[in-house]
């Protein structure tokens, strides 16, 4: 079966001339010569990204949403191409309503009828892994009810097996291949997929994400209602409001939409710097705007993490970008090990220089991103910078944000309605408030700590010392450290302390 799945992808490859890419490959290029030979019929008259778009969408919504996520990844395809998949558009035929009737009687194990007073058949959306439905549950509560399609997961599995082959080969053959991982973005593209496939996880995301934003006067989050979610299935409080893509009427509704341009470059980095969780598929059909001016967020299915380390080294290179530190966003290159230890950095600071300064008291609409980030991303292929998996679905939510800023206020400066945000932020974490936080949360750990002291010094002291030693070894690198950061935090705020004295 999944040889035939992957002789009808070659074809269609074929039918829209999707061997034109590989025609910078000698090996390639004959195949190319034979398929035009024998396809000689086929039209190509369109531009070669809208008939990769087009083959996508033929190929079904696997592979539809993949284009989505590559239209993301500028390092690794042309701008041409990036834009054309950016319009890929998540709605696919919606499944039978037969189909629907049969998920629900089998995920609350008999008559729905006692669950929902009211419930629409036809879907009010419908996406490449599950559509929305409208109800009414009997208490009266309007709900939104999100149905999984029914044999996706082993559908997922075949294409996603697929992929990974062809990402393999284009690794292969493609001389910056292993740089670009190609590989690595199929893992990603899987392993977001694999959460989708699990509606009591989405439920969970939504969860969170309302809980981090509770009492916002920026953001509300629905509701979720356990009691009626299922692997398959989930319940959440309907939410009203106008489409942020509608401009007219937010308009016609005399919505600031100044303030709302402004306050979503907020929100965006409230989630990426305070909580490090963040909506990781802010595309405007995921989000509505209230009466009252507040965003709406929907669909939950794709939300993206980022440590403290990837906190700190963002806000670090934000803010250098923003003072046009650009010395100081290659030495935090370095730092971090995106690029190569022997890289020059006056060299790297003259290219980063080059790249951005161009950008620089500009508002919004006379920035392009998509250039930008072309522009950086050749320059990382220059100095072998390593691309880095865990930061692509943040790269993406930039780039919604940016178009989402630029449909509601063209004059945006992002980069001023960001800087005062980043800059409360690092001081929060590198100064007295961010000593403080840190000791609290290391508190627990330095209790449970102490009582093993005697026990570790003893078998680092004893005659056995090398077995003791590699028996502990992770024990007493564990306390190292503790050790290390209890002094230096202990002398931080010593010196706190004293600087507070003296004023």
């Amino acid at each position: 079966m999944r040889f035939f799945r992957a002789l009808y992808i070659f074809w269609v490859a074929i039918q829209f001339g999707l061997d034109e890419f590989a025609s910078s490959n000698r090996t390639l290029r004959v195949l190319r010569g034979v398929t035009r030979t024998i396809f000689f019929t086929r039209d190509l008259s369109r531009p070669r990204g809208e008939r990769l778009r087009l083959a996508l969408e033929q190929l079904g919504p696997i592979f539809v949403k993949f284009g989505q996520v590559l239209s993301t990844r500028r390092d690794m395809i042309p701008l041409d191409i990036a834009d054309e998949l950016a319009l890929l558009q998540d709605r696919v035929a919606p499944f039978s309503s037969e189909a629907v009737s049969n998920i629900l009687e089998r995920s609350f194990e008999g008559d729905t009828s006692k669950i929902f007073r009211e419930f629409d058949l036809k879907p009010i959306a419908s996406a490449s892994v599950a559509q929305v439905h409208f109800g009414v549950l009997m208490d009266g509560r309007e709900v939104a009810v999100k149905v999984l399609r029914p044999d996706i997961a082993s559908v997922i599995s075949r294409d996603i097996a697929l992929l990974d082959l062809f990402a393999w080969a284009l690794a292969s053959i493609l001389p910056d291949g292993k740089r670009l991982k190609p590989r690595e973005v199929v893992a990603e593209f899987r392993r977001h997929l694999d959460d989708e496939l699990d509606l009591m996880r989405e439920a969970a995301n939504a969860s969170q994400l309302r809980r981090n934003f509770k009492d916002s006067s920026s953001l509300v989050v629905p509701e979720i209602y356990w009691d009626f979610c299922r692997t398959n299935v989930m319940v959440m409080e309907r939410m009203t409001g106008i489409p942020v893509g509608k401009i007219d009427e937010l308009r016609a509704n005399q919505i600031d939409l100044e303030k709302l341009a402004a306050s979503g470059v907020e929100i965006f980095f409230t989630q990426v710097f305070r909580d490090g969780y963040f909506h990781a598929d802010m595309h405007p059909g995921n989000i509505l705007v209230q009466l009252d001016g507040r965003y709406v967020a929907l669909d939950f299915g794709i939300m993206g993490t980022l440590t403290e380390v990837d906190k700190n080294y963002l806000a670090q290179n934000f803010l250098a970008f923003f003072r046009r530190d650009y010395r100081g966003v290659a030495e935090a290159h370095v730092d971090a090990g995106w690029v190569p230890k022997d890289t020059r950095i006056d060299d790297f600071e003259a290219t980063i220089r080059f790249i951005c300064e161009p950008i620089f008291d500009k508002p919004l609409k006379d920035i392009s991103f998509g250039r930008l980030l072309l522009n950086l991303f050749q320059a990382a292929r220059r100095f072998n910078v390593e691309i880095q998996p865990q930061l692509i679905m943040l790269q993406k939510t930039l780039l919604n944000v940016e178009g989402l800023g630029r449909e509601l206020d063209p004059n945006l400066d992002l980069w001023k309605t960001a800087k005062p945000y980043l800059e409360s932020w690092m001081k929060e974490q590198m100064g007295l408030k961010g000593l403080i936080k840190q000791i609290k949360k290391e508190a627990p750990s330095w209790v449970a700590i102490l009582p093993r002291l005697p026990r570790l010094i003893d078998a680092y002291l004893s005659e056995d010392a090398e077995a003791g030693r590699g028996e502990h070894l992770e024990e007493i690198k564990d306390l190292n450290r503790k050790v290390r950061l209890l002094g230096l935090t202990t002398a931080g705020l010593a010196l706190c302390l004293m600087a507070l004295a003296l004023t």
